[in-house]
């Protein structure tokens, strides 16, 4: 009996033009809007003023501009460390770890020397040390997955919670301030990072890491090296390339990057350290970094894009009474649609055509 071809079939797409791609990606956000709109009307509230509501709590007023910055530097600077191991194929999913432990490194300093150093040297130690702490953490599953092709997935993910731990040991004992209070007394000014514009400076470091990022990874060796391991790890052997070295030191520079990020959100952003100070950046940034597609300039619109909804839909329970869940909710659908358009992007689907009589 003959066998008759599927009703419809997928194939991969060969080539794609840019049009089409991005015009899939608006489509996508256009669904995610519409769904999102359904969302508020289940709520019993109107669209197009919830909406508003959220485009004028992240850009309405100059406090608002402001946070909705102080909430995109730290999803930016994630994204950017994570983007050499994934180009890498090496799935680092340890950054919520990295971003920690480099907060503990830069809080170390700022504890017990803010009353020794000038102020500049003094952030200069701390971001070193937040940077190199970062880096040792990274070292870990990198010299693993080199030497004996562990799991990296799993690995950096349980030091996620190694990290938080030590930091939780720290706030609750050496460096707790008031006896039983689990806080960790605000850092002196000395130890602070500055700002500009009403932000903390972080906003230009993860700026210029930006460009850095883009340079390195499109025309250094290093950068060569790592796309040659993404795309094959037996062709990379086979031109000679140190395969235990180049994944070591790619994810050590993640690492460290992360570890900087930390000393941002410690000297910066909290001006102290806590266990939740990574606060989930680490987890989010891997969407940012997978919808850009690695590539640092269209990082900085979607983390832009999420930090305006994380700060106009907070606004929302105060201007409307809407849940606070209800962004979280609307976060998730705009991430689904976006990552779900990736499908018709690489892949289209074929109906049957009608055979000839």
């Amino acid at each position: 009996m003959e066998k008759r071809e599927p009703l419809f079939r997928i194939t991969r797409r060969q080539d794609i033009k840019k049009s089409t791609a991005y015009t899939i990606y608006l489509l996508a956000f256009v669904i995610a809007i519409l769904l999102g709109s359904l969302v508020f009307v289940i709520c019993n509230v109107s669209p197009v003023t919830a909406y508003s509501a959220i485009i004028n709590g992240a850009f309405g007023k100059s406090t608002g501009i402001r946070q909705t910055v102080k909430i995109m530097i730290p999803l930016l600077g994630t994204a950017l460390a994570l983007a050499p191991c994934f180009k890498m194929k090496y799935w680092n999913i340890g950054a919520e770890g990295q971003i920690t432990m480099g907060a503990m490194g830069a809080a170390f300093f700022a504890i017990n020397f803010y009353d020794k150093m000038p102020h500049v040297v003094l952030l200069l130690v701390m971001a070193l040390s937040a940077m190199l702490m970062g880096a040792l953490w990274s070292f870990i599953p990198a010299f693993f997955k080199a030497k004996w092709n562990t799991n990296e997935t799993l690995f950096t993910l349980m030091l996620n919670y190694i990290a938080i731990g030590f930091v939780a040991y720290l706030q609750g004992g050496p460096w707790e301030g008031k006896e039983g209070s689990q806080i960790v007394p605000n850092f002196n000014s000395n130890a602070v990072l500055p700002k500009v514009f009403g932000v903390h400076m972080g906003w230009i470091i993860v700026l210029i890491l930006v460009f850095v990022m883009f340079i390195y990874m499109k025309y250094t060796k290093h950068g060569y090296e790592i796309s040659v391991m993404g795309d094959s790890e037996n062709t990379a052997r086979y031109a000679g390339m140190d395969v235990f070295k180049v994944i070591v030191r790619t994810a050590m520079v993640s690492g460290a990057i992360s570890g900087l990020v930390g000393f941002m959100l410690a000297s910066g952003q909290d001006q102290t350290i806590y266990s939740g100070i990574a606060a989930n950046n680490g987890f989010t940034a891997i969407s940012v970094a997978w919808l850009s597609k690695l590539n640092p300039f269209v990082m900085v619109l979607i983390s832009l894009l999420l930090a305006a909804l994380s700060k106009g839909s907070s606004s929302l329970k105060t201007a409307m009474g809407v849940p606070a869940s209800i962004s979280d909710i609307i976060t998730g659908i705009i991430l689904l649609c976006l990552l779900g358009s990736e499908f018709f992007v690489n892949f289209k689907i074929i109906r049957r055509q009608k055979e000839d009589k």
